[in-house]
């Protein structure tokens, strides 16, 4: 891998949050970079981009926490921030061409549609418009199975 110096790592409450930020902070003690978490919401178009979205900030919020609670026993330190956007996608992308970041950390569960593997919008998009290197750490078939069964 080339140099790293600022590594974005989207977060939305999946399973797949914490071993994305443990996968960036690991990858960021080795080049000194700086991890950035993000978790965006998404906003209907038939509201305001800037509406008050009182439940879905405070989702929000908290996953941050966790985000940055699991940097702090990893011992690295980690920026986070909350977005409003349209769609995650852009919204991810857009973010990574701001800070300028030379890798992308995205966790995806592992999910079907129709019988098959599914990706769903984001990764797709994020893939093909990255201004950098996208790293996806795709869930267990099997944790997915275990966890709807409890």
């Amino acid at each position: 891998m080339h140099d790293v110096r600022r590594i974005l790592v989207p977060i939305n409450g999946n399973a797949t949050d914490e071993e994305a930020v443990e996968l960036a902070c690991s990858v960021a003690r080795r080049y000194r970079a700086h991890v950035y978490a993000i978790y965006v919401i998404e906003v209907k178009r038939s509201l305001p981009l800037d509406a008050e979205l009182t439940d879905e900030v405070a989702r929000g919020e908290d996953i941050l926490a966790r985000a940055e609670d699991l940097a702090a026993r990893l011992e690295y330190p980690i920026e986070t921030e909350l977005l409003q956007a349209r769609d995650v996608g852009p919204a991810i992308v857009d973010h990574a061409i701001d800070r300028g970041c030379d890798l992308i950390v995205m966790g995806v569960t592992y999910r079907k549609r129709w019988g098959d593997f599914y990706l769903g919008k984001t990764v797709p998009y994020v893939l093909k418009n990255a201004p950098s290197r996208v790293l996806v750490l795709r869930e267990e078939p099997m944790a997915r199975t275990a966890a709807a069964r409890e």
